[in-house]
């Protein structure tokens, strides 16, 4: 009798999972990929561009402009005109594409905020903007190439298919037809078991003409990008491809069937039967029943469980002072919404990859940092809590200080200490105020961030990975101590922190280390090689996702290099800092630096180590190899080309910004 409640109730629940996965409440998810945020012309903070930005942000984030998909909007106001436009993929619901656009014009806001011209891609949508107008015009640069690493077995002939398929993919989204979406989807069989998913789309303001043209680009750029591969995508501001072996997009539903224009004899025997009784009132009198049974077993089940749990299990043993302090860390939802004015924008610090930030004041006058998380977490609210309570207790003077959490229904919230200098990226990148940081100041926060992440690899009581450190994730006191946020959080999200192998990427391309972005290989190693990565940025002032190629340097990691190699490695010092810094200092630090990013994880020295070459110039520093380089331009400066795992699921082969803020080059 148990085994068949059992599996009639493993049948239900899986029948209401799928409702519920189906379910038009289901809040939108959207997946990020990769921005580009222009150098060659900026604008000051709060000034009228900006302003205006915001504005074009708004307009086209508003739910009439979404509905179709597509649109593009102008604002003209006391400085440079703004021109921006959104295009969501073809297959993408309405809800989901608002709220992709709202996603990117959040990120835009906040990773490019100086840039009169940038754009973002994320699976669903792209969102762009410039101070010069491109609307109905074939933009093909910046270029955005992603590949799934494992290969095809018979490559020659899967290209072959592919370039086929994707041609006539590429004819019919670019043929004209009024109200239609430049979008089209292909299928193709390339052996007897596999197919072939193709995509094309281009932004509707191109003509047929200009999108076919547009499409055959990216579609010969496969070959720079995939060439033999089991999927990926080319992607330009005006149109992209993209290719799997699985279904990555809705298919099209298929169309209602014509009702006859005759009416069908009455079949006296079949629906009906002899009784007479419909077959629509049998399902009225069926479902509700079956429903009702449904809740009387899961309810029967749940008491079952929690009796069993009451009499037969050995219940865990806690101390009062544990008692306490669990307590003690937990804030009510009132006193959350009363100090920070009810989540008001106003008092909204940022947003990462966890989740949105937000400064408040208790009513004794603290103030606080409160991070309502994202949805995503795995854990049961005890599991939530227990890894609070053991994070609050990581305690050194270069981490931001966890105060507490807060849970009210599906809604997780970390309190954190105030930190008012905001964090260093605000800084470290913005022209008008990178010159805050002098040297000593920047030597500073070099050596506080080592020290940070030593304490987490070495002495606090759990080795901690952070797995996203980077210069957003640093924040400054009001002296400049660097303090990271963020660590812990891959345990509170129930991601292994221990040395392994994982299918989900969680960090910020750009500054992961290669093992760990292509094949999810991480380890303590892995925070060094991000350390390295945020030491050439504070050295330089620039910021390794958006570097621009300078004699021949594809990175800044590469610039660095050769400039080691030319023996002029001081020429990568920030020249608004050149008349204040320690010559030997520096060169130590990028010494260091290059050290920290070599590909094998083995030549990385430990925390422990760089925290000791810092501080002591008796000790003798090894020689570095070449960098690890696992994003390349090839011809275009403006293009990383993007490696990524195999994807161990029939998802998104490794989403690129899986994680606290991570952008793709991200973020």
């Amino acid at each position: 009798m148990t085994s068949v409640v059992k599996s009639s109730l493993k049948i239900f629940l899986l029948f209401f999972f799928i409702a519920f996965l189906h379910s038009p409440t289901t809040q939108a998810q959207v997946t990020y990929l990769y921005q580009n945020c222009s150098s060659n012309s900026t604008f000051a903070a709060n000034s009228v561009f900006q302003s205006d930005r915001n504005r074009l942000f708004s307009s086209l984030a508003s739910s009439n402009n979404t509905d179709t998909g597509f649109s593009n909007a102008t604002v003209v106001g006391g400085g440079d005109t703004v021109y921006g436009l959104f295009m969501c993929r073809g297959d993408v619901n309405v809800s989901t594409c608002q709220q992709c656009v709202v996603n990117a014009a959040q990120r835009l806001s906040s990773e490019c905020r100086a840039s009169k011209e940038a754009i973002v891609w994320y699976d669903e949508c792209l969102l762009r903007y410039s101070n010069r107008s491109f609307f109905s015009t074939v933009s093909t640069r910046p270029r955005l190439g992603l590949l799934n690493t494992g290969n095809v077995s018979d490559p020659t002939n899967f290209m072959r298919t592919l370039y086929d398929t994707m041609n006539k993919t590429a004819d019919e989204a670019a043929k004209p037809a009024a109200g239609k979406k430049k979008y089209a989807t292909g299928i193709a069989n390339f052996s007897p078991f596999q197919k072939v998913y193709c995509l094309a789309q281009c932004t509707p303001d191109l003509s047929p003409s200009d999108c076919r043209r547009c499409l055959s680009g990216v579609i010969g750029d496969l070959d720079w990008c995939c060439d033999g591969k089991q999927g990926g995508r080319v992607l330009y501001p005006s149109c992209n491809v993209r290719y799997e072996l699985y279904p990555f997009y809705q298919s099209e539903a298929p169309a209602p069937t014509p009702t006859p224009t005759t009416v069908p004899p009455t079949n006296t025997t079949g629906s009906q039967g002899k009784s007479g009784i419909s077959s629509g009132t049998i399902v009225a009198i069926v479902v509700p029943i079956s429903v009702a049974v449904l809740i009387f077993i899961v309810g029967m089940c749940c008491l079952g469980k929690r009796m069993r749990k009451k009499h037969d299990s050995v219940p865990e043993v806690k101390s009062t002072s544990e008692i306490s302090n669990l307590d003690s860390l937990q804030y009510d939802f009132s006193t959350i919404e009363a100090a920070t004015n009810k989540f008001s924008a106003d008092n909204k610090l940022g947003e990462g990859g966890f989740g949105k930030v937000y400064k408040g004041t208790l009513a004794n006058g603290l103030e606080i940092a409160v991070k309502k998380l994202s949805r995503e977490s795995g854990q049961g609210v005890q599991e939530f809590k227990n890894e609070v309570e053991v994070v609050a207790k990581l305690q050194h003077r270069n981490l931001v200080r966890l105060l507490g959490f807060c849970v009210q229904g599906q809604e997780k919230i970390l309190v954190y200490e105030y930190v008012p200098n905001k964090s260093l990226d605000y800084i470290l990148f913005e022209p008008e105020k990178q010159r805050q940081l002098d040297w000593t100041k920047r030597y500073k926060i070099v050596k506080g961030i080592a020290r940070g992440i030593k304490y987490l690899h070495e002495d606090s009581r759990l080795k901690i990975i952070h797995r996203d450190l980077k210069a957003s994730n640093v924040l400054l006191d009001g002296d400049m101590n660097p303090k990271i946020s963020d660590f812990g959080m891959a345990r509170i999200f129930m991601v292994d922190q221990t040395q392994g192998n994982t299918s989900r990427i969680v960090g910020t391309y750009g500054y992961m280390s290669p093992e760990y972005a292509m094949h999810g290989e991480f380890s303590v190693k892995s925070d060094v090689y991000s350390f390295g990565v945020l030491l050439m940025e504070i050295i330089s002032g620039k910021k390794n996702s958006s570097f621009y190629q300078i004699e021949g340097a594809e990175d800044l990691l590469s610039y660095a290099w050769k400039l080691w190699k030319d023996g002029e490695p001081l020429e990568l010092l920030d020249p608004t800092i050149r008349e204040s810094y320690t010559p030997n200092e520096v060169m130590r630090c990028i010494h260091i630096g290059l050290l920290c990013v070599q590909e094998d994880p083995a030549e990385r020295p430990s925390m422990s180590s760089i925290v000791l070459m810092l501080d002591s110039y008796s000790v003798t520093l090894p020689t570095p190899s070449k960098p690890a380089f696992f994003v390349h331009s090839g011809t275009d400066p403006n293009m990383p080309k993007l490696l990524f795992g195999q994807p161990t699921t029939k998802s998104a082969p490794m989403s690129v910004n899986e994680m606290s803020v991570s952008e793709v080059i991200p973020r």
